[in-house]
């Protein structure tokens, strides 16, 4: 008789392994139904909007994917406590796809149904991150769970305008989601990429700065604040430049001019970059210099697509074992998911009357990166460790 566990598989040991996997899936699904809806080839009844439906999914499916396998993974290593049971991952992953899909059966599936599923994933995700954090009295990382249920906040403020409870929600609350990811990803750089820039290069010792961090984060998360208050104008203009010159400080004393020779750390210092360029494009965009969606885009598709994309290859290699060096394969993913963002971002800028197709463009270069990211690390999160150790 059989007694294995249901989950007992190397996809649901650790949280990156599945929702990493979930995160590149749907990061080639997404971004593909998006194309077939907007070129009209498509269409389909959905709870959402459509434009709401492809920041909604962007936001809290893929970008909420890769927070999730971080975070279930990071603090685990913080604090030696496992965060979830194999089912327990597993009921977690499930919740995240039931999130994805019922949206699509909203004439057959009552919407506050919808709304509460999808709802329900971030309090899930921080319980299971927090939990070991209280145990083990690791308070400073509670940053993360309350991250986590303003990002809950912001999901309810879509919701809530999409059941009628609201008229205004639904972009509040989209704001308030780019915020908290590009916040949650300005701390967890502090945390990572000295860390990282240490182990990737010989001899390298990184300047760690814990008040220019702090004061770094908090005028970031200003610039954001001002942004959803409606504010423009001067003081929108310095405090974005503040939080440029503030972001190149910081990241100019983990840098060194090695990174260019390693794939894995120049993918995260450029896509800090984007982030950088992000409150640069705020501050032209506060005298309608620049529209406001190329900073939003900046921070998007080249921050959080860019970052994110180089965090999970990393954290998939180190967590299973692996050599820390990136394929070919992956480096030329690098390449395609940076020309996405020029695409998607500075080429509108300066010739728009092309924008339509460089969108376009921008898509199929997303596509090909997480096609790529597909096929070199699905087979690579779902097998054992080839060292045979736990994880």
């Amino acid at each position: 008789m059989n007694n294995k566990p249901v989950f007992d598989y190397p996809l649901f040991a650790m949280g990156f392994r599945a929702f990493f996997a979930l995160a590149g899936l749907s990061a080639l699904a997404l971004i593909a139904v998006w194309n077939s809806l907007s070129n009209g080839s498509l269409h389909i009844d959905n709870y959402f909007p459509a434009t709401v439906w492809h920041a909604h999914e962007m936001l809290l499916g893929y970008s909420t994917a890769v927070i999730a396998g971080f975070l279930l993974t990071a603090v685990r290593n913080w604090t030696d406590t496992e965060t979830t049971r194999p089912d327990q991952l597993a009921s977690l992953c499930f919740l995240w796809v039931y999130g994805r899909v019922l949206p699509f059966y909203s004439e057959l599936v009552p919407d506050v149904l919808i709304a509460a599923v999808d709802f329900a994933f971030l309090p899930a995700l921080a319980f299971f991150v927090g939990k070991p954090l209280l145990q083990t009295g690791n308070f400073k990382n509670l940053i993360f769970t309350g991250l986590l249920l303003l990002m809950a906040l912001g999901n309810g403020l879509i919701h809530a305008q999409i059941l009628g409870y609201s008229e205004i929600g639904a972009m509040l609350g989209l704001n308030l989601l780019v915020a908290l990811i590009v916040t949650m990803i300005l701390v967890i750089a502090g945390r990572v990429f000295p860390f990282f820039t240490e182990r990737g290069l010989s001899g390298v010792i990184c300047i760690r700065n814990p008040g220019l961090d702090a004061v770094t984060v908090a005028v970031s998360a200003g610039v954001f604040i001002l942004l959803m208050s409606g504010v423009s104008g001067l003081i929108l203009m310095l405090a974005a430049l503040a939080a440029l010159a503030l972001n190149v400080m910081r990241v100019s004393a983990w840098y060194d001019g090695r990174i260019w020779f390693v794939p894995l750390l120049w993918v995260l210092y450029v896509g800090y970059g984007w982030v950088i360029l992000g409150f640069g494009l705020v501050a032209l965009s506060a005298y309608a210099i620049v529209l406001p969606s190329l900073s939003l885009h900046a921070f998007t598709v080249g921050g959080i697509g860019i970052l994110t994309l180089g965090m999970m290859a990393r954290v998939s290699l180190g967590h299973t074992g692996r050599a820390l060096k990136a394929s070919n394969v992956m480096a030329l993913a690098f390449a395609l998911i940076n020309l996405a963002a020029l695409l998607r971002v500075l080429f509108p800028a300066l010739l728009p009357g092309w924008y339509g197709g460089f969108v376009l463009a921008s898509s199929y270069c997303w596509l090909a990166a997480f096609s790529l990211f597909a096929y070199r690390f699905l087979p690579v999160l779902s097998a054992p460790r080839p060292d045979g150790r736990p994880g």
